[in-house]
């Protein structure tokens, strides 16, 4: 079953209020994907919820106790993108964050994708290979601070 990016984008915003009322502890992955046939070259998607202008990376939940943050990633991959990655992940940098009222742990993985096909989810509005100097998306636009974060990881660990 195919979820439409409306209903991304109410669930989005009935997290949100959950997480100002409740103040949980989250765990979060973000994947850093590498291109098969080129090493300087990852994948950024533009959510369907949240900010739609923002270029970021796919990840999302996962419970410490049913999976590592590297299953997350992998499953979050296929999940969002319908993108098979190998099974080899590093985890490339670990962050406590206060944003939006809960305690999240975030941890940044890195994978190398065994295509470059993408077929992207009703939660995914565009997904687009880059470069990693980011010189070839359109115009001048948003980047999060995670591709910031995770591509300076992943030059240091190279």
């Amino acid at each position: 079953m195919r979820i439409s990016p409306l209903a991304f984008r109410l669930l989005y915003r009935i997290r949100k209020a959950y997480w100002r009322i409740a103040k949980p502890t989250t765990h979060g992955v973000k994947a850093l994907i590498i291109h098969p046939a080129d090493s300087d070259r990852v994948l950024l998607v533009r959510h369907s919820y949240g900010d739609r202008s923002l270029w970021s990376l796919p990840g999302g939940g996962y419970q410490p106790t049913r999976e590592t943050p590297e299953q997350a990633a992998r499953r979050e991959c296929i999940e969002e993108l319908g993108l098979e990655v190998e099974p080899v992940a590093l985890v490339l940098e670990e962050h406590l964050t206060t944003s939006g009222g809960k305690q999240g742990h975030l941890k940044i993985v890195r994978l190398h994708a065994i295509s470059g096909e993408v077929s992207p989810n009703g939660e995914i509005a565009e997904a687009r290979w880059a470069a990693v100097d980011l010189r070839d998306l359109p115009g001048d636009p948003p980047i999060s601070a995670w591709v910031h974060s995770a591509l300076k990881a992943h030059a240091r660990a190279r």
